[in-house]
């Protein structure tokens, strides 16, 4: 009997974990980080004194082209060819979701162009096309982490922010590494993505993340 209970509180942690992970992947997915950079730009700097109707029209915009628009089609796309969910999952089905996201990340910057938006903040989807498109490109031969690899992104776009207005973002980086560590391993734990691939993804991020905003 004594045996029996360390055995079942193993497996209450191991289904906690499993929880845990399945819910960092669906809060932390990929393509919210767009989203979330332009939040942060109207909620924690000085762009919050802009009018609420601007904004919102804003991230309104943003979400529909970078999360909504995307994931309609694509599920639209996955029904038609009566396939379940998880075969997504399946490096050579990823393609044509890649693709998806392309296009409309695309077709939202050149609608937030026509608003005549400063460049450091149509960057965040520049270093977000980036990162896409490199991951498109790697995912043809080898399957990489596209949810660190947008977790990285943020990482790299905080960092090209510090460098171009000069501020310290020891605080807000502190959290984004922390973040990003939480869903990278909660790729593993998944088993969706081994080490490498967790790593490979965070670094082209965060060098895509700071390309796009310094440069740009």
């Amino acid at each position: 009997m004594s045996s029996y209970i360390p055995q079942t509180q193993g497996q209450s942690v191991d289904v906690f974990l499993l929880k845990a992970a399945r819910w960092f992947s669906t809060v932390f997915r990929p393509e919210f980080f767009p989203l979330l950079g332009f939040v942060g730009l109207f909620f924690f700097t000085y762009l919050a004194i802009l009018p609420w109707a601007f904004k919102g029209a804003i991230l309104s915009l943003v979400l529909l082209g970078t999360v909504l628009l995307p994931r309609w089609t694509i599920l639209f796309w996955r029904k038609a060819r009566g396939w379940e969910p998880h075969l997504l999952r399946w490096r050579e089905n990823r393609y044509f979701p890649y693709l998806i996201y392309i296009l409309y990340y695309a077709f939202t910057l050149h609608t937030l162009n026509r608003f005549h938006l400063p460049l450091y903040m149509s960057g965040i989807l520049i270093g977000s096309l980036l990162i896409q498109g490199s991951c498109f490109l790697i995912n043809l031969r080898w399957k990489i982490s596209m949810h660190c690899a947008g977790a990285g992104g943020v990482i790299g776009a905080l960092a090209g922010y510090s460098f171009l207005f000069s501020f310290n973002p020891l605080g807000w980086m502190c959290l984004c590494i922390f973040i990003s560590g939480l869903v990278g391993s909660s790729r593993m734990m998944l088993r969706q993505h081994n080490l490498w691939q967790v790593l490979a993804g965070t670094f082209l991020g965060i060098v895509g993340g700071f390309v796009g905003i310094v440069f740009y």
